[in-house]
């Protein structure tokens, strides 16, 4: 177990934004993750977090980064203040909130998925695919299974994808997949990409559009120049800047946020689901 003291973030919030599936919220109000290599339990004590896991090895390391706990959020705030005073509220309401450093591997499966899915359905998938070729770890007495790797999953079928719930997203795993495996796709050169070229990059896969295009690379790739529109983006653009269509959403942003444009979408995401509740 290891203590990562003076951190700014709200955990419950970050976990639970939406971003990330496989995970669970613990009696005690701690959350159990999954990880490309390990299991962890964080819990959030003020300000420090108590984190512990099957496997301790640059533990410390491993969590700042997957929790982006090195980056200035506050500096980014004050960025996107200056670009749009009306957001004060908003970036107060999400005081805490960090965008998590996923796998991308992982990340791209993931939000092929989540197209026309629910949640809990996507977490099932992601589970059935890890219990099916992941590895097994042991944590704190309970069976887990990361997800697989590439090398892992090379060798998977349809009728097998199809059997694990994939839907009809058999087919877009499978292709994408083959894709990687004999060299077409390059998971990695998206890093040297710009942004825009790696939208095409990507939505030149079968079962990759626009919006889960953008998801991968704001969550999978920290991209926050491109965002994805969802509907509580949708109805958070209508009721402040009437604004309905998709393209003027995305144009609007653009110009008005600039390299900021996923972060704020982010915030009004989580702001229009959860924030007026607050």
């Amino acid at each position: 177990m290891i203590k990562i003291k003076n951190t700014d973030i709200n955990l419950k919030d970050t976990i639970t934004c939406g971003q990330i599936f496989r995970f669970k919220e613990e009696d005690d109000n701690s959350y159990t993750v999954i990880l490309s290599d390990r299991v962890v339990n964080i819990k959030q004590d003020k300000n420090n977090l108590i984190v512990k896991s099957n496997k301790e090895d640059d533990l410390e390391n491993v969590i700042r980064k997957y929790l982006d706990l090195d980056r200035d959020y506050n500096e980014l705030n004050k960025k996107i203040i200056e670009y749009d005073n009306t957001l004060g509220d908003i970036i107060s309401v999400c005081n805490g909130l960090k965008m998590i450093n996923q796998p991308k591997f992982e990340c791209i499966i993931s939000y092929i998925i989540s197209q026309n899915n629910r949640v809990s359905q996507i977490a099932k998938t992601l589970n059935n695919i890890s219990e099916k070729y992941g590895e097994k770890v042991n944590f704190e007495g309970k069976e887990y299974y990361l997800f697989p790797s590439l090398k892992e999953i090379k060798n998977c079928t349809k009728d097998e994808l199809r059997e694990l719930k994939t839907g009809f997203r058999d087919e877009y795993i499978y292709e994408f997949i083959n894709k990687v495996n004999n060299g077409e796709f390059d998971i990695n050169q998206i890093d040297d990409m710009t942004s825009d070229n790696a939208m095409s990059y990507l939505i030149e896969n079968k079962g990759i559009g626009e919006k889960v295009a953008s998801c991968i690379l704001l969550f999978g790739y920290s991209r926050y120049d491109v965002f994805p529109v969802d509907t509580w983006v949708k109805k958070y653009m209508k009721d402040i800047y009437n604004i309905t269509n998709i393209k003027d959403i995305r144009k609007f942003t653009k110009e008005k946020y600039k390299d900021y444009s996923g972060l704020v979408i982010q915030y009004m995401f989580h702001y229009k689901r959860n924030g007026e509740k607050k």
